[in-house]
């Protein structure tokens, strides 16, 4: 009994200590507007993947706040995204799309990868497998759930205002 304790505890500890979230099935997003996540915008930048990795947030206009997003190794651009969060039936979905160094889109024409809104704090906002988090005016965390061979790993963006 005392082990099955102790391994319960463990992974209590484990979930808690995840990052990204994920809607329950046939759950609907909370409301909420582009107000509750403005200290988002700015120009970003931290270490990730070996290289540097920079995000360049605009403030909130037409039911929107766009971004960039740029990776770059050993002195060159490995992929960029493209992207926004967007203001949708009173809630908000980050949506984006994936570029190669020479623009060459990863996505179908028509497809963007989306990130339904999950739960929103006052310095925190969850959408499905991306968390962002302001820890002050000047740094940023950005959590990403990566999804690769059936194995899952969650990233992590410390990003510094430029």
């Amino acid at each position: 009994m005392k082990s099955i304790a102790l391994i319960f505890m463990f992974s209590a500890g484990l979930v808690s200590a995840q990052q990204t979230m994920h809607l329950p099935e046939g759950g609907s997003s909370p409301k909420a507007n582009l107000k509750d996540v403005s200290w988002i915008e700015g120009h970003w930048q931290g270490e990730a993947f070996g290289g540097i990795a920079e995000e360049i947030w605009s403030a909130p206009m037409g039911n929107s706040m766009m971004f960039v997003f740029r990776m770059v190794n050993n002195g060159k651009v490995s992929f960029y995204e493209s992207g926004h969060i967007q203001q949708l039936d009173n809630s908000l979905i980050l949506q984006l799309k994936h570029f190669d160094g020479n623009m060459k889109g990863w996505e179908e024409k028509d497809e963007t990868i989306d990130f339904k809104l999950v739960k929103l704090e006052p310095n925190k906002v969850y959408f499905e497998g991306l968390t962002m988090e302001k820890i002050s005016d000047n740094q940023m965390n950005v959590w990403v759930l990566i999804e690769e061979d059936g194995n899952e790993e969650e990233i992590l963006f410390a990003y510094k205002r430029k």
